[in-house]
């Protein structure tokens, strides 16, 4: 066995009854056979060594046995929940109360063949170019399949929790988000460690059509030894809204990909990012926004905090199209290093092909203010404190991006306990 072979040699492929979802599979299955994991020889991937992950053994098992007072602190109320255990749905621990909304299990919704997944279901992915897209689509587990009908606003938020609990998990979520016609939705996933070693390959595909608004958020908190693999993959239609708020808190590896592609006139789309990492940990954040049509809108705002040997990534890119005039486009990336020994690497770009434009991008990485710090010291406040408070301040940015509050208050408490210190 080579080393791709001994890597999923554990990985199990969940069989459809779909003919279109079976094609979609032979074409995975083809290119993972084709496709080599990436080196730092490829520019996409020049920070980011997978060496260790991939002399990892991992294996797809169930876990039946988390409780609901596992969970609590990781719960908000009056909200839709679904609870995945090591990419398996699990009902007894998923309430969903609201009737209006059609929202199921991926697999069930596989397994219907529905029209939404007949016509969306793999038509963002890169499954024929990117080998982690095609292991996902070949070995999908479970996740979301939501589908939000014309002019329909959902009445209460969804939270989506994804759980590992076991040693040398591996699962491979797939989510399939289709806002209708001036449908709106609120979402807040949340990806957690219970125990144990864990390899969560994502791949969520979010089709908004003329009008539709969402609101994404996504809380990574993994334990200190998972791997994460995030691939998001958003098409917009004219007048449409997508803001995206990634929190990055836990894990040993993360590497969070987003693209969006822009395809009607006043689109308007937000991307924030804030990324902490201690010890040895890993993030490397890339996003692509794809300006195809004129008069639309962009702004991203990601920001990077690095203590102790941590690593982390950012580049952001956004194309302008030649037809995509009166594009208005920003990107912002700030970092504070927090250790002589942590890595900032940053690396914003703009590719423009279009004359009547107003795009701008920046990059900023430092260390915390002494005159600042010194400062509040002169005021009374003890070192640590200081610190602290010009820590959260500077973060403070992207965390009020949360727009649920109870949400927002919960993220906050977990970070300032382990990181704002």
């Amino acid at each position: 066995m080579n080393k791709k072979e001994t890597f999923l040699k554990d990985f199990i492929a969940q069989e459809s009854s779909s003919p279109y979802l079976q094609k979609l599979q032979g074409e995975a299955r083809t290119a993972i056979e084709k496709l080599e994991f990436p080196t730092t020889r490829d520019e996409f991937w020049k920070y980011t060594r997978l060496g260790v992950l991939l002399n990892q053994s991992f294996r797809q098992a169930p876990n039946f046995d988390v409780k609901r007072e596992e969970l609590e602190q990781y719960l908000i109320d009056e909200v839709d929940l679904l609870v995945f255990v090591n990419g398996f749905y699990s009902e007894e621990l998923s309430s969903i109360d609201n009737t209006q909304l059609e929202i199921s299990p991926l697999a069930k919704f596989k397994n219907k063949a529905s029209d939404q997944v007949e016509q969306r279901y793999g038509q963002l992915s890169n499954h024929n170019e990117d080998i982690f897209a095609a292991i996902n689509t070949f070995y999908a587990t479970n996740g979301v399949a939501l589908h939000v009908k014309k002019n329909d606003t959902l009445q209460r938020p969804i939270q989506v929790l994804h759980i590992s609990s076991g040693d040398s998990i591996s699962y491979n979520p797939r989510n399939l988000i289709v806002l209708e016609n001036s449908a709106e939705a609120e979402i807040y996933f949340t990806k957690i460690s219970l125990n144990g070693m864990a390899f969560t390959n994502c791949v969520t595909e979010i089709f908004l059509e003329q009008n539709a608004k969402l609101n994404w958020t996504e809380w990574q908190n993994q334990g200190s030894e998972d791997y994460q693999i995030n691939n998001l993959f958003v098409h917009q239609k004219e007048h449409s809204q997508c803001s995206i708020t990634t929190i990055t808190s836990g894990g040993k590896q993360i590497r969070n990909n987003i693209y969006v592609s822009h395809d009607g006139e006043q689109i308007n789309t937000k991307l924030n990012g804030l990324s902490l990492a201690k010890n040895k940990q890993h993030i490397d954040n890339h996003t692509i926004i794809d300006h195809r049509s004129p008069n639309c809108q962009s702004f991203e705002t990601y920001k990077g905090i690095a203590a102790d040997e941590a690593t982390i990534v950012f580049n952001g890119k956004v194309f302008v199209r030649q037809d995509a005039q009166k594009t208005n486009a920003f990107q912002s990336n700030n970092n504070i290093l927090l250790s002589d020994n942590a890595n900032i690497y940053s690396k914003p770009e703009l590719e423009i092909y279009a004359d009547d434009v107003k795009c701008s991008h920046g990059s900023t990485t430092g260390q915390i203010d002494e005159e600042a710090l010194f400062y509040l010291r002169s005021r009374g406040i003890k070192g640590s404190t200081a610190k602290k408070l010009m820590i959260k301040a500077f973060a403070i940015e992207v965390l009020e991006e949360i727009k649920n509050e109870p949400f927002q208050n919960m993220v906050v408490e977990a970070i300032e306990e382990n990181y704002f210190v």
